[in-house]
């Protein structure tokens, strides 16, 4: 997963007609007072076309007090009048997906088509929140006790942030927001500073929808920010989506200081295709998970493990056939009128990351068999590399080990089943996984014992649909619960018992002796 957290200008540079994004404080766009601006790309250009404020600790506290003014009302209104802004919510935002769609195409560079795809799979979240005043009822247990009754409920914890990453702009935010706040919470976001306008638009649609002001607010920043969040002493939980260091920081500074943290980090998912899959089945599969979005995704398919030489053999020469079709371009447009299959990567110095990682698996010995540093690349100074594939990888070397996050896919070669699960269970990520198979004992087994909080069964991207649950195991997930669905029900909320009587003849007196329920 992408860090939620970069290195800033430290003042505002000097080019000319770029827009200046704001934060979002009680329901109105605010310029940003710190002095201190980060440049947002136009990454198929590669130019400047906006600056980003950088909050200072004043800017985030005026945010997390703005949040907590409006919890008191907020929180105690009837979760189905809730409901019914995040629908009107709902309807605002399906009708203005394709212009979300086209804003995360502008900062972020993935093609329209997949950018569309990330603004839908952001609506289920909101959909499965509606739902709130079921998925918020206690139980309740009658008689515990001659005359005693016992319910549970589940009350709002308060003023809760999210910190999310570059690479899923809108949905990332929509995994958090319609949850805490369909539970009761105000909301302090902090979306990365390197495509962020998208987090205004739906703060904006927001309002629209009638949700009242301060209950969903809008910083910018770098780590300043961050640990301002982090520290505020008003600010009850924290939900993170970023790499494993930044998850790792996230989670020890958020518990240090009291709060409820859920931190989702890297990821390095592998794909195993078994000799009796269907390899052009899964040579399809692959290309899509590797390449889609330019590999900027948690979920990609960045190591193929064939269990045997010949199903590797075959399969490198259908993935080689389908590389050859994918066209790299702007994605202004849908994919399918010809205009772009990968994007360019979201800035400059990302691009460079990557392209590092490239020259490093030819040194550890690696057979690039597709360069992606070479080819039909769009002219101009846009941040663009086409899909590259290793051979031969091996688990010791870095390529292999390390997050690259960018359209690079290696394949291990093994010799059997056993050896391709523990190749999965021993690695420190533990994100998603796959396997492609047609036998369903190979496929029953891989699911029991794979070390990995998603699976897949000849599907490659195993995202969870919203009302399931999202999270990895191991150095993917740092908290004790995984984001939306029914875990992010729990993790915005906390539980409350009660135990009641109503006898006659109540004031008896004293009575010192421990109280049974018998």
């Amino acid at each position: 997963m992408s860090a939620a957290i970069a290195s800033p200008l430290p003042t505002r540079s000097s080019t000319i007609d770029i827009r200046e994004i704001t934060h979002w404080i009680s329901g109105t766009a605010v310029r940003g007072t710190s002095g201190r601006f980060a440049d947002v790309y136009h990454p198929a250009s590669g130019k400047v076309q906006a600056h980003v404020p950088l909050a200072s600790n004043a800017e985030v506290d005026k945010a997390v007090q703005a949040a907590a003014a409006a919890f008191p009302e907020w929180s105690s209104s009837p979760p189905l009048r809730r409901a019914r802004v995040l629908f009107r919510f709902r309807e605002i935002y399906e009708r203005r997906l394709d212009e979300v769609a086209a804003l995360l195409n502008r900062e972020h560079g993935k093609v329209f088509s997949d950018a569309k795809g990330e603004a839908t799979r952001g609506l289920e979240v909101v959909e499965f929140a509606t739902g709130i005043p079921q998925l918020l009822k206690g139980e309740f247990t009658e008689q515990v006790g001659t005359g005693i009754d016992s319910w549970s409920m589940r009350q709002p914890l308060g003023v809760v942030a999210g910190i999310t990453p570059f690479n899923f702009p809108a949905m990332v935010p929509m995994w958090m927001f319609p949850i805490a706040l369909a539970c009761g919470n105000t909301f302090v976001l902090k979306p990365s500073e390197r495509d962020p306008s998208a987090s205004i638009l739906l703060a904006e649609m927001l309002k629209e929808a009638g949700l009242p002001d301060g209950v969903f607010n809008v910083v910018h920043g770098d780590k300043s920010a961050v640990d301002a969040i982090l520290a505020h002493p008003t600010i009850q939980a924290v939900s993170f989506v970023g790499s494993t260091p930044i998850a790792e920081y996230v989670y020890r500074e958020g518990t240090k200081h009291g709060k409820r943290v859920q931190a989702l980090g890297g990821a390095k998912n592998h794909m195993i295709v078994m000799p009796d899959a269907d390899l052009d089945q899964a040579a399809d599969a692959l290309a899509g998970a590797a390449y889609g979005s330019a590999g900027e995704r948690c979920m990609a398919i960045s190591i193929a493990v064939t269990v045997g030489h010949q199903t590797a053999d075959t399969l490198i020469e259908k993935l080689k056939t389908r590389i050859s079709n994918l066209r790299v371009g702007d994605g202004a447009q849908d994919a399918s009128t010809g205009e772009a299959d990968l994007g360019p990567l979201v800035t400059k110095n990302h691009l460079d990351k990557v392209t590092t990682y490239v020259e490093l698996g030819t040194t550890e010995g690696a057979e690039l068999v597709v360069d992606g540093r070479q080819g039909a690349l769009p002219q101009g100074d846009g941040f663009f590399l086409g899909a590259c594939l290793f051979d031969h990888v091996k688990p010791e070397m870095r390529i292999y080990k390390e997050e690259i996050f960018g359209p690079v896919l290696g394949v291990v070669r093994v010799n059997n089943f056993e050896t391709a699960l523990q190749l999965i269970n021993d690695h420190e990520f533990g994100n998603g996984t796959a396997l492609f198979t047609r036998d369903g004992d190979t496929a029953r087994d891989f699911a029991r014992r794979v070390q990995a909080g998603m699976v897949g069964i000849n599907v490659p991207i195993p995202v969870p649909m919203a009302f399931h649950s999202f999270g990895g195991w191991k150095r993917s997930l740092f908290g004790d619960h995984a984001v939306h669905g029914p875990e992010g029900v729990r993790f915005y909320t906390r539980i409350k018992t009660v135990t009641a009587r109503w006898p006659t003849g109540i004031r008896t007196g004293v009575d010192t002796t421990m109280p049974t329920l018998g």
